[in-house]
């Protein structure tokens, strides 16, 4: 039988308890962060005027919807 007083078995339980919420919530932005990323893999964001837009990754220089600016497939930033 392990002994302890009450302060630190209440300490150790609360530990392992908030440790366990850390783990489950780091790991669940990990997944939110890659899901995404992998949503917005294709959305451009024009040069001219900063409007975001999805293109077709097989169009060269796609032109924004917006503005009719030629753009590169450079992807845009997360905000």
């Amino acid at each position: 039988m392990i002994r302890m007083q009450l302060p630190w078995l209440v300490f150790t339980a609360l530990f392992i308890f908030l440790t366990g919420i850390l783990i489950v919530w780091i790991g669940y932005e990990i997944a939110h962060r890659r899901r995404v990323a992998e949503r917005h893999r294709h959305w451009i964001r024009c040069r001219v005027c900063s409007f975001h837009f999805q293109a077709d990754p097989t169009d060269k220089l796609p032109a924004c919807p917006q503005c009719g600016a030629q753009n590169e497939h450079i992807p845009a930033p997360l905000i």
